[in-house]
């Protein structure tokens, strides 16, 4: 996926509508009316949504008679999450060095510990 590509996919799934509508898509292909029905905006603000979603390639919309579905293409979000992951790599990385680094300082407090029942024994 080119720099370009992926730019316009992340700036097309910035907006809460346009997920929205991914979301909606995602059990199955519906009209332009059906996908703004839980929208409080008009039918050109949904389409004017639904062109930026298009032009990223996230949906593609057909002709079936008069109907007109809209659905989803998830190859650009495969796309990303093939991108993400090099960072989730990363993050499972760090968290396992951070988490070694804890059992060590773990392991260097507990000789301190003993040490401190030890002492208190001998005052009794």
């Amino acid at each position: 996926m080119t720099a370009d590509r992926l730019s316009t996919t992340f700036a097309a799934l910035a907006d809460p509508t346009r997920r929205a509508i991914l979301a909606r898509l995602s059990s199955g292909a519906l009209s332009v009316g059906e996908l703004a029905k839980p929208h409080k905006m008009s039918l050109p603000a949904i389409s004017k949504h639904l062109k930026v979603l298009e032009r990223a390639g996230l949906i593609a919309r057909g002709r079936e008679k008069q109907w007109r579905p809209c659905r989803i293409e998830a190859a650009p979000l495969k796309e990303i999450a093939s991108w993400v992951e090099h960072y989730r790599k990363f993050w499972e990385e760090s968290f396992d060095r951070l988490d070694e680094y804890l059992r060590e300082l773990k392991k260097e407090q507990e000789p301190s510990k003993e040490k401190k029942h030890v002492r208190k024994a001998k005052r009794r």
